[in-house]
């Protein structure tokens, strides 16, 4: 069990352990940021075996948003949605383009918002010059400032090794003014290609992150509004200029994803007094 799970503080809340056979969409929507392009053109690639979610980025599939992100492929899906009308600036996670504008507007939706708890992934990660995957969590952004990202991992193919390699974790600020950007990638001596699990226990005053685990690293600061989940792969075909891109689809496989929160004490009222 994760050290963060011990003490019997915790109870899951969100789970998917992906052994259905098809994708729950009372848990993830099946598109990944539809508002600078549209549901159709940003939905997702994936299919399933042996108990896991696997994401795919397949040769005939289409750049999610061509007009502000260029060539870049992504099959992801999400757990919230929100923006504003027809030609406005207004919605999530802005921040992949200097001046993205609302092409579909999205009425608002979510399937599970967090705030504060501990989140965990077990997955293999792909070992290619092209691919990205990742777990991460931003901001419903109902409000500007609220736009956060709390990255639980994100592994660049181009930097993994058969033994080794760079995985990244840690607070994007983007528009939060209450927090310091506190990204990093670090070395690690395992084959991310193999399962590993990797989590993070987000508190009101600091986040520590787990691999397999162990805990890596504390940040002493974390986003206070509620988040919601970010599950996918990505192609970036311009990472590795002049070379030929494999023929065969990159796939994410991931075993489950998990979300707990902290147990509440409350009074006879029944107000909230405390997180046990």
């Amino acid at each position: 069990m994760n050290k963060p799970l011990s003490d019997h503080s915790y109870q899951l809340v969100f789970a998917d352990e992906f052994n259905t056979g098809s994708l729950d969409t009372s848990k993830w929507l099946p598109f990944y940021l539809p508002q600078w392009s549209s549901r159709k053109q940003s939905k997702p690639n994936y299919h399933f075996n042996s108990g896991c979610l696997y994401l795919d980025i397949t040769e005939d599939q289409e750049p999610w948003c061509p007009e502000f992100n260029g060539r870049v492929k992504c099959s992801s899906v999400q757990t919230g949605v929100f923006s504003g009308p027809k030609g406005s600036e207004i919605g999530q996670h802005r921040f992949f383009h200097p001046a993205p504008i609302v092409r579909e507007a999205q009425d608002p939706q979510h399937t599970y918002l967090m705030q504060y708890g501990y989140i965990e992934i077990r997955a293999k990660a792909i070992r290619s010059p092209w691919n990205v995957v990742a777990l991460w969590m931003i901001g419903f952004e109902d409000e500007p400032q609220r736009s956060a990202e709390l990255c639980i991992v994100e592994i660049k193919g181009w930097q993994a090794k058969e033994q080794e390699a760079l995985i990244g974790y840690g607070i994007h600020r983007f528009n939060d003014p209450t927090l310091e950007e506190a990204f990093y990638e670090n070395q690690y001596a395992i084959d991310v290609t193999d399962f590993h699990v990797y989590g993070a226990d987000w508190k009101k005053d600091r986040v520590d992150f787990y691999i397999d685990g162990i805990k890596v690293r504390t940040i002493l600061q974390s986003p206070a509004y509620p988040m919601q989940l970010m599950l996918g792969v990505y192609e970036i075909p311009d990472q590795q200029k002049g070379k030929a891109r494999h023929t065969t689809p990159a796939s994410f496989c991931i075993d489950y994803v998990r979300c707990y929160e902290r147990k509440m004490e409350r009074n006879l009222s029944g107000n909230i007094t405390n997180y046990l």
